[in-house]
């Protein structure tokens, strides 16, 4: 993961994270997205849309005009097959009054600073609804065959989010965020979002298994880590026990046995201009 925070606080990500974490997270269901009533949106707005990958279902699922925005010049070259797009800051988009009847984020508010000024700003931008679906990365769930990794994940998790500065939990309490805004909430439902891998193994489970070999992912997080509480020792003895781990994922993989399931909760808020 490569995370650059160098645009006014905000934790930004490259293309291959946002594909990796998002794949397939509206493969299976859509059912959290009927608040959104998108068969009757005519413009919707997606900010924060990354690589495009809730653009596109946004599309699939109206037939609205979808947009979507985003402050990353890379990010939005990828969103660009699946729907016109423009670079903007989520607290200051270049749009009228009323522009969109929705206006759509997804795992974006737990990465701003202020959250309630960009929630404040897509209720500018709509003339109805405003929604977004956010994660509480603090109660993500791991199973693995592999029985070091549940307790590893879970205290490299500790660690990360111990040293970001911003609300990586706030899925939970997104509505409170609307709230602030000024907007009327509408609803709030909870999507479980699951990652697995099993045999037969794909290129990037393959590569997630040599990562943890290395110890490159959570080198990745490193900085992070040590922002919290988390010194270097331990970070130390962190990083060593993570490669052993690694190394019995990577033998039940070779025996084609190793399986892990990783859950992710979403929240899927809904809110109307008032």
């Amino acid at each position: 993961m490569t995370v650059d925070g160098d645009v006014q606080g905000v934790r930004r990500f490259d293309a291959d994270y946002l594909e990796a974490t998002r794949r397939g997270m509206w493969a299976d269901s859509r059912e959290a997205l009927v608040d959104l009533d998108l068969e009757r949106r005519e413009r919707i707005l997606d900010v924060g849309c990354g690589t495009g990958e809730l653009t596109r279902v946004l599309g699939e699922e109206s037939d609205a005009a979808v947009v979507g925005a985003d402050v990353d010049p890379a990010l939005l070259s990828a969103a660009s097959a699946v729907a016109p797009v423009v670079r903007a800051d989520a607290t200051d988009l270049p749009f009228r009054d009323d522009a969109f009847d929705l206006v759509v984020c997804q795992a974006l508010l737990i990465n701003l600073p202020d959250p309630v000024a960009a929630v404040r700003e897509f209720g500018r931008v709509s003339g109805d609804l405003v929604a977004a679906v956010e994660p509480d990365n603090s109660a993500v769930e791991v199973a693995s065959t592999v029985g070091a990794e549940e307790g590893l994940a879970r205290r490299a998790r500790e660690r990360f989010l111990d040293g970001v500065e911003t609300d990586v939990a706030l899925g939970a309490d997104a509505a409170g965020v609307f709230e602030r805004a000024g907007l009327e909430v509408v609803s709030t439902r909870r999507y479980d979002h699951e990652r697995t891998t099993e045999p037969p193994y794909s290129e990037a489970a393959v590569e997630d298994a040599r990562r943890k070999v290395t110890g490159d992912g959570l080198a990745d997080d490193r900085e992070t880590i040590l922002a919290g509480e988390t010194s270097e020792d331990e970070y130390d003895r962190l990083w060593s026990d993570w490669r052993s781990m690694g190394r019995d994922v990577v033998e039940q993989m070779g025996d084609r046995e190793y399986e892990r399931r990783e859950t992710v909760p979403f929240f899927v808020t809904v809110g109307r201009v008032e």
